[in-house]
């Protein structure tokens, strides 16, 4: 596991009403809405109208990558919420240094897959959390190392056709595909599928958020 962070905070530390300390995701994932709910957290939806594709991943480091989307996103639900803490969140697969998003359509899902599942391969999830009203801004990344488990032509044609990887960083979820997919992960779980709950754990306490 691999964390980085930086962190940007001006102004001085303005006090919340409770109202203020409900987190606001700034996704409509319903895998990053989950993992929120079961760690506990007191949170609302308000997902983000960043255009991804207004953000080319070409020549970028991966890492980079995902740091710029998760703060843009966040940025964007942030300005209309100025008093409450905004997470944002980005998942990228960096496959031998090219970067990997959603796919468009089955075809690019299958070429997705059968590089991915040719080799390791690693997952970045970048989260950012923002505070308007005191200037606060912390992007950190985690990354995860993917070991797959190779692929039938049965089995890559079965994943297509199930649609599941609609959606998804990579072209699937472990949490829906699990051990028949991945033979082992260097890292955390959590951050392939898409919320790094360690991680976030931390970033909160730095950022001196109190309240779940």
């Amino acid at each position: 596991m691999t964390w980085t962070e930086s962190t940007r905070s001006t102004g001085p530390s303005v006090p919340g009403s409770s109202d203020d300390e409900v987190l606001i995701l700034a996704s409509q994932s319903a895998r990053r809405r989950g993992l929120l709910a079961e760690a506990g957290y007191r949170f609302q939806v308000v997902p983000s109208s960043v255009d991804e594709s207004a953000f080319p991943a070409a020549g970028m480091d991966a890492v980079d990558h995902a740091g710029r989307l998760a703060l843009a996103k966040a940025m964007d639900v942030a300005v209309r919420f100025p008093r409450r803490w905004v997470i944002g969140a980005d998942t990228v697969v960096d496959c031998d240094g090219l970067i990997i998003g959603k796919p468009a359509d089955a075809a690019e899902a299958e070429q997705i897959v059968r590089r991915l599942f040719s080799r390791p391969h690693k997952v970045i999830t970048a989260l950012a959390i923002v505070r308007q009203v005191e200037g606060l801004q912390r992007v950190a990344k985690d990354t995860t190392v993917v070991y797959p488990r190779p692929m039938s032509e049965e089995k890559i044609a079965r994943h297509i056709q199930g649609g599941t990887w609609q959606g998804k960083a990579g072209a699937y979820a472990i949490q829906e595909t699990g051990d028949d997919f991945v033979e082992r992960l260097e890292g955390s779980l959590t951050n392939v599928v898409g919320l790094p709950m360690e991680l976030l754990r931390q970033m909160l306490l730095n950022a001196g958020y109190q309240a779940k």
